[in-house]
């Protein structure tokens, strides 16, 4: 059964004056589903913060704007990491973790988020599940004041003050004068990696550079069991033709520029064929081949594989299989000449996995 691949904005699920939470769904991106893949967009105005939460599913985060504040809670902590984050910071979010994000009042731009999980644990296969700790919807809004006030030792009255004093749900926006921690270097080591400051891990001239996401570079990424990598190719560059060799899915979110795509799945069938831009979301299924071509303004995407330490194949460039074939089972393979085999082969011999344009 054909699955649809179309790449998907996502829908605002709620939010008001601090910022807005979006959700790529299920219902609208089907891949999510069969791969159990969560995917969402936090965007938080000045001042906006959003309130303490935990969810149903490892996570990575990207930072794909602004500047702000991440409070971090690891499993049986006894204290908060304060994080600053930027644009182009990536962290990892295992199991448990409590979570809070901040957007400075004198911000000049939103802080905006983006969130690519595994949900095969969650409660829905491919669509987060968020516990707020506070505010309208908090977890402890379900229990009744005799139980929050034996929990906290307080009075039931104090109790119901306590539960009912935040109304907003999730994202608020704070009041002039009311601060938040200060980021601490020192918290900062271990919890998030700057791709775009990274050592890139491939560098081609006038092809594309790549940052991988990985256990020494970001320890946290082996509890979450996923891979990421940020990729940027430049103007018309080529992204050569490739698969996890893996059974991984690769989860893919454009962070700016546009391009062209093509997947190729079984029986040699061209399963996608899309333009896309910034803001887009697709994933392509477990060993079906996908290849990429920046328009005149490049491409960047971020990416998680749905394994931490990811394999991948190359159709084409110096470390093609084909290349590692020897040339009488090619030229049977293709029903070609020698001639037309000793010309493929001789073909690509120092490009890796991006090709500038000619």
């Amino acid at each position: 059964m054909a699955v649809d691949l179309t790449p998907r904005q996502p829908k605002k699920a709620y939010g008001g004056e601090g910022g807005s939470y979006y959700e790529w769904s299920p219902a609208d991106l089907p891949m999510l589903g069969v791969a159990s893949i969560g995917a969402a967009k936090l965007s938080l105005a000045a001042g906006g913060l959003s309130l303490p939460s935990y969810s149903d599913s490892a996570k990575v985060a990207y930072v794909l704007q602004g500047r702000g504040t991440c409070g971090i809670v690891l499993p049986e902590a006894t204290k908060e990491k304060v994080v600053g984050v930027k644009e182009g910071d990536a962290l990892a979010l295992p199991f448990g973790v409590v979570t809070w994000w901040h957007n400075a009042p004198d911000a000049t731009t939103e802080l905006i988020v983006l969130f690519l999980g595994d949900t095969s644990k969650g409660h829905k296969a491919g669509q987060f599940t968020n516990f707020q700790l506070t505010g309208a919807n908090g977890i402890f809004t379900g229990f009744s004041t005799e139980f929050v006030g034996r929990a906290w030792d307080l009075t039931q009255d104090d109790a119901a003050k306590l539960v009912s004093s935040q109304p907003a749900s999730g994202i608020v926006k704070l009041g002039a004068g009311q601060k938040l921690p200060a980021p601490s270097a020192e918290d900062r080591k271990g919890m998030a990696l700057n791709c775009l400051e990274a050592p890139l891990d491939v560098d081609i001239k006038n092809g594309g550079r790549v940052v991988v996401l990985n256990t020494q570079n970001l320890p946290l990424v082996k509890e979450v069991g996923l891979g990421a990598d940020l990729v940027r190719i430049d103007a018309h560059s080529m992204c050569s033709p490739g698969f996890s060799c893996d059974s991984a899915y690769q989860v893919t979110y454009i962070v700016r520029g546009s391009g062209r795509v093509q997947v190729v799945g079984t029986d040699g069938k061209r399963v996608l064929e899309t333009q896309v831009e910034g803001g887009y979301l697709f994933i392509v299924p477990r060993f079906f081949v996908v290849s990429k071509i920046a328009d005149a303004s490049g491409l960047e995407w971020f990416s998680i594989i749905t394994t931490p330490n990811p394999i991948f194949s190359h159709l084409a460039g110096r470390t093609s299989v084909w290349k590692a074939i020897s040339s009488e089972v090619l030229e049977a393979s293709f029903n070609t000449t020698p001639e037309m085999e000793k010309l493929f082969r001789s073909k690509r011999l120092d490009s890796e996995i991006f090709f500038a344009p000619n």
